[in-house]
């Protein structure tokens, strides 16, 4: 009975194996077949991902061309800026005229007292020219730097509004019309400028390009360029603009560590440019007769020019050592 059931199972295997085998290599196949097909799919995706990629990629790059050529253009621009944007750029809401009458009174009011003070004709021409074209232009700087100064340590604030703004469900040109009336100056009257200008019908781009005019900053330039990508490939506006804060405050921590590590240098520098024009004076007041030689004798006055000359190129110098660019 043994033999018989092992010669029965024998000749059963006999005629399933073969079946089996055919059953099994159809089944290899066909799983063969079904992996390749996802294979090809899952190539076809991936590629047409990289398509997308690819194009999108481009797009930036030409956008970034683009913004590159017309920044080229308005900094070429803003090199020559006209005297009225050189009044809007240090908030002075006067006209061009205005400005000049200004300047033309401070003119005659210095050769006038310094021609009856001294009565030498030709130093009361000199500081009147001084004081007709070169205070007025360095008041404009003082003022257009402070000005900046002040609009950068609020420029951050401001962004972090627009981004809450933007995450709460807001349109950004509500956003930008909050900034424009509940921050403090300067960023309310600039922002106020592009709110008007979206109002007359500008698009949003060229509303915040005109920022940067009115304030040529490295800060507004990163601005307007993270607006005018976002406006022409879209994309999260408020993860860049929330980018785009977090890198203006490094900048500013960077500026301050900068500054405190540069403050012994500018010290020092202080002291070596001021030690000479104290120690003349010192002897001025300890010993006239013997230090007033340089002011009577015609030698004396080519020393003291000499010296003022390489005094200046060493406070020169000195200044371009200490000051760093951001």
């Amino acid at each position: 009975m043994l033999l018989v059931a092992l010669a029965t199972g024998a000749l059963i295997y006999g005629l399933v194996q073969p079946r089996l085998e055919n059953d099994k290599a159809s089944r290899s196949r066909f799983d063969q077949f079904s992996a390749s097909e996802n294979d090809l799919a899952l190539r076809q995706a991936a590629r047409d991902r990289m398509q997308e990629v690819s194009k999108r990629r481009k797009t930036l790059q030409a956008s970034l061309q683009d913004l590159e050529e017309k920044n080229r253009k308005r900094n070429g621009h803003l090199r020559k800026a006209s005297l009225e944007a050189r009044l809007l750029q240090a908030g002075l809401r006067i006209s061009v005229r205005a400005y000049i009458m200004a300047c033309v009174a401070l003119g005659l009011t210095l050769f006038l007292v310094v021609l009856m003070v001294s009565g030498s004709l030709l130093i009361a021409l000199g500081l009147g020219f001084v004081g007709a074209l070169g205070l007025p232009q360095w008041f404009l700087s003082l003022r257009k730097k402070k000005r900046q100064t002040k609009f950068t340590d609020e420029f951050a604030n401001a962004l972090d509004v627009i981004v809450r703004g933007i995450k709460s469900g807001l349109p950004l040109n509500d956003t930008l019309r909050m900034i424009a009336t509940e921050t403090p100056e300067p960023v309310r009257s600039e922002f106020a400028r592009v709110v008007e200008a979206l109002q007359m019908g500008s698009s949003l781009p060229e509303a915040v390009n005109r920022l940067y005019v009115s304030m040529p900053i490295p800060e507004t330039n990163f601005f307007s360029i993270v607006v005018s990508i976002q406006s022409q490939s879209g994309g999260n506006l408020a993860e860049a603009l929330g980018n785009l804060s977090r890198v203006l405050r490094d900048r500013r921590k960077m500026k301050g560590k900068i500054k405190a590590m540069s403050m012994e240098a500018k010290s020092s520098a202080a002291i070596i440019g001021s030690l000479p024009v104290i120690v003349a004076g010192l002897v001025y007041l300890t010993s006239p007769d013997y230090i007033s030689v340089l002011f009577t004798d015609p030698m004396g006055h080519m020393i003291l020019l000499g010296s003022a000359f390489w005094m200046s190129c060493g406070i020169l110098i000195m200044r371009k050592m200490i000051n760093f660019d951001f």
